[in-house]
C-alpha cells in the first residue's frame, strides 16, 4: 500500500472509532436516543440520532451544550483505552442485541434480505452481519477500527456542528439529528483544518456573491433560481466569450433550442421515465403534454437528424449555451453549486466510431487548457461504468454495448497517457463516463466537467450517416460540458481567486479616484479614454474621501484603483494601486492602457 493510502486508511480507522465514541457518549447522556448510522467521512465523521420529540412536541434537538457535554464524555471514554472488539452474530442474535433500536433492526432486515450494507446502501457483497463492541457500547458495524480508543488522540478532535438529516436520505422519513465531527492524528492537524475552514468560510461563494453584488436569490421566485446582477452578466459573459472561442478554433458549430418540448421527445430519448423524478411537472396544453427541457441533448439529436448526412460530415460538434431546469430536491440545493436553473457549456460531438478516440481525447485536452486558464493544478478524471446489476432499471439494457464503449474509453485513456481513477456504478444510464473532479484553492473539491459517451439515444433517435462504402451506420455521440454550468462555475471560481479574480475577468477592471472636485474633467475624460480601449472602468466622484473611496474599491476586489491629482493631470498620468497593495507613481496613460489590454488578450492571471 503507498504511503498516502496507508495514511488515508490510518485516518479512516480513527474516525470511524470516534464515531462509535460519539455514539456511545450520547447513548449514555441520552438514553431515549436511537440511533441510525455513524460512518467516517472525508475529514471527519458523522451519526445520525433520533432523539424523540420535545415538550412542544417537535423534534427534540442538539444544543451547543449538548455538544460540549458530548466532547467531555468522549475523552473520558477515550482515556478508558477500551479494544475495539469484532464479531459476527446471527440475524437473531442481532435483532436480539438492537431489539431496542428500530434503525438497526431495518438495516438487520436489510442485510439478511442481501444487497444492503449496514449503511443501508446497495451492495453486491454478501451480506455479513457484524458488530464491533468497546467498552459497553456495542454497535453494528463491519469496521475496520482502531486497536483501542486511546488511538484516538483526545486534543485532536472537535464536534462540530448538528444538521437534519432524513433517515436514509429519504424525505418521506423521519427527520435525525446528525452530528458531524472531525479527527486528525495530532493538535497540529486538527488547528491547521479548523485554520482552512476558516478561510473556506471567508471564500464561501454565497458570502462572495452577495459582497461582490454577483448574484442574488428571491423567495419571491423561488430556490435555486438564481438571479445574476449586472457584475455577475459580465462574468458569465466572459465565461461565454472564452468557451465560444476555445470551441469555435476547435471546430465546433453553434446551435440554439427551445426551453420546452412535447413529452413524447423525452420519452424517445429514455430521460422518461429514467430521469422524471429531476424534471419540473408537465404542463398540459390543447391536449397535449409538455415538459421544460432538463438537458440540452435531445434537441441537438433532433438537429443532427435533421438532414441526411454524410461520413464526410463527421464529426459534427454542435455547442449550446442552453438554459436548462431540473427539480433538485430543496435540502440538495447549495447557493450555485445545487441550482434548478442553469445554464450549460454544452455539446455534442458525432462521431465514427474510427474518430471516436480522437474526439474524445481532444475533450479531455480542452479541460487541460481550461485548468491551465484557470490556474488549477489540482484534479482527477473519474471513469464511471455501469453495473450489469442496473441494466434495465438504472441503465440502458444492453451490456454487450456497455462493455464494448468503455472498452473504448479506456483504451483512448490509456493511449493518451491520462491517469484515471473507476467508479462502478456512476455511469450516465445511456453510457459510461469520465467526470472531473477539480480542487478549489481551499481544498474543496467540485465535479467541475463531464465527458459522457451515448451509445444508446443514436439508436433511440434512429441517427444515421452513410459511410463511406455507401452503408447507412449509427454514429457514436459525445456529451461533454468542460466549463460544467455557468452557476457552477461562477461558484468554483468565487471561492478559488477568493473574489480576487483575473483582470479578464474581474466586472470591474478598474476604478478612477479623483482627490477633489477639481480633478473630476480629467477623470471623466480619463474613464471615456479606458472604456474605448476596451477597460471596464467607472469614475468615482462621489462625496467621499479619497481613502474611503480607495477602500471601498478594495472591498469589492477591484483589480486597478487610479488616483488622479494635480500632477497626474499635468503629466496625462496616472498614480496606479493595484489590488495587491503594490504601486507605481507618475504611470504614462497609454502604458497602463497597453499594460492592461495585454493582461485581457492574453487572459493572464498576472496583475
Amino acid at each position: 500500500m503507498k504511503s498516502n493510502e496507508l495514511e488515508k486508511d490510518q485516518l479512516y480507522k480513527l474516525r470511524h472509532s470516534a464515531a462509535h465514541v460519539m455514539a456511545q457518549a450520547v447513548q449514555e447522556l441520552y438514553p431515549e436516543a436511537k440511533l441510525g448510522i455513524g460512518p467516517p467521512i472525508d475529514t471527519g465523521f458523522y451519526y445520525d440520532f433520533d432523539l424523540g420529540q420535545g415538550e412542544d412536541g417537535k423534534p427534540r434537538t442538539f444544543t451547543p451544550e449538548d455538544l460540549e457535554a458530548i466532547e467531555k464524555r468522549m475523552r473520558q471514554i477515550i482515556g478508558g483505552k477500551h479494544t475495539f472488539n469484532y464479531r459476527e452474530v446471527s440475524a437473531d442474535e442481532a435483532r436480539e442485541l438492537f431489539k431496542d433500536q428500530p434503525y438497526k433492526l431495518e438495516l438487520i432486515d436489510g442485510l439478511v434480505q442481501g444487497g444492503i450494507d449496514e449503511y443501508g446502501n446497495e451492495t453486491d457483497e454478501t451480506p455479513v452481519i457484524s458488530t464491533y463492541r468497546h467498552d459497553a457500547f456495542e454497535d453494528l458495524c463491519r469496521g475496520p477500527h482502531v486497536e483501542a480508543t486511546n488511538k484516538i488522540t483526545g486534543n485532536a478532535f472537535k464536534l462540530m456542528n448538528v444538521a437534519g438529516a432524513y433517515w436514509r436520505g429519504d424525505e418521506n422519513n423521519p427527520m435525525l439529528q446528525r452530528i458531524y465531527g472531525t479527527a486528525w492524528r495530532n493538535k497540529k492537524e486538527l488547528k491547521q483544518h479548523l485554520k482552512m475552514l476558516e478561510e473556506a468560510k471567508k471564500r464561501d461563494h454565497r458570502k462572495l456573491g452577495k459582497e461582490l453584488d454577483i448574484f442574488v436569490f428571491d423567495e419571491e421566485i423561488g430556490p435555486g433560481l438564481p438571479l445574476w446582477l449586472p457584475r455577475g452578466g459580465i462574468i458569465i459573459e466572459e465565461l461565454e466569450k472564452l468557451a465560444k472561442e476555445m470551441e469555435q478554433k476547435r471546430g465546433y458549430e453553434r446551435v440554439r433550442s427551445p426551453h420546452l418540448s412535447k413529452e413524447d421527445l423525452f420519452l424517445r430519448s429514455g430521460h422518461l421515465p429514467y430521469y422524471a423524478e429531476s424534471m419540473y411537472p408537465p404542463m398540459e396544453m390543447e391536449g397535449v403534454r409538455y415538459y421544460i427541457k432538463p438537458m440540452n441533448c435531445p434537441f441537438h439529436h433532433k438537429i443532427f437528424g435533421a438532414r441526411p448526412r454524410s461520413y464526410r460530415d463527421l464529426p459534427l460538434r454542435l455547442g449550446e449555451y442552453g438554459t436548462c431546469y431540473r427539480y433538485e430536491k430543496s435540502g440538495e440545493l447549495f447557493g450555485l453549486m445545487r441550482v434548478r436553473s442553469m445554464q450549460m457549456n454544452d455539446a455534442h460531438i458525432y462521431c465514427s466510431e474510427a474518430q471516436f478516440e480522437q474526439e474524445f481525447m481532444a475533450v479531455i485536452d480542452l479541460y487541460f487548457d481550461y485548468f491551465r486558464i484557470f490556474d488549477i493544478d489540482k484534479y482527477m478524471m473519474r471513469f464511471s461504468a455501469h453495473h450489469k446489476n442496473g441494466l434495465g432499471k438504472k441503465y440502458v439494457d444492453n451490456e454487450r454495448l456497455w462493455l464494448q464503449t468503455e472498452g473504448l474509453v479506456r483504451r483512448a485513456m490509456d493511449n493518451g497517457g491520462v491517469s484515471y481513477v473507476e467508479v462502478p456504478d456512476e455511469a450516465a444510464f445511456y453510457g459510461p463516463k469520465i467526470d472531473v473532479q477539480v480542487w478549489s484553492a481551499i481544498g474543496r473539491e467540485f465535479t467541475l466537467a463531464t465527458n459522457q459517451v451515448d451509445f444508446a439515444q443514436p439508436e433511440s433517435f434512429e441517427l444515421a450517416f452513410i459511410n463511406s462504402d455507401g452503408q447507412e451506420e449509427r454514429p457514436l455521440c459525445i456529451h461533454r460540458a468542460p466549463l460544467s454550468t455557468h452557476e457552477r462555475m461562477v461558484g468554483f471560481l468565487l471561492e478559488h481567486y477568493a473574489g480576487k479574480f483575473p483582470v479578464w475577468l474581474s466586472p470591474d477592471q478598474a476604478r478612477i479616484i479623483p482627490i477633489t472636485e477639481a480633478h473630476n474633467e480629467y477623470t471623466l475624460q480619463l474613464e471615456r479614454r479606458l472604456k474605448e480601449a476596451g477597460i471596464r472602468t467607472k469614475a468615482d466622484l462621489g462625496t467621499d474621501r479619497m481613502n474611503a473611496k480607495i477602500r471601498q474599491a478594495q472591498l469589492m476586489q477591484i483589480p486597478y484603483m487610479l488616483v488622479i491629482g494635480d500632477r497626474e493631470v499635468e503629466n496625462n498620468t496616472v498614480s496606479l494601486r493595484r489590488r495587491d497593495n503594490t504601486r507605481q507613481n507618475d504611470l504614462p496613460v497609454e502604458e497602463f492602457i497597453a499594460t492592461v489590454q495585454d493582461r485581457i488578450a492574453t487572459r493572464s492571471g498576472e496583475l
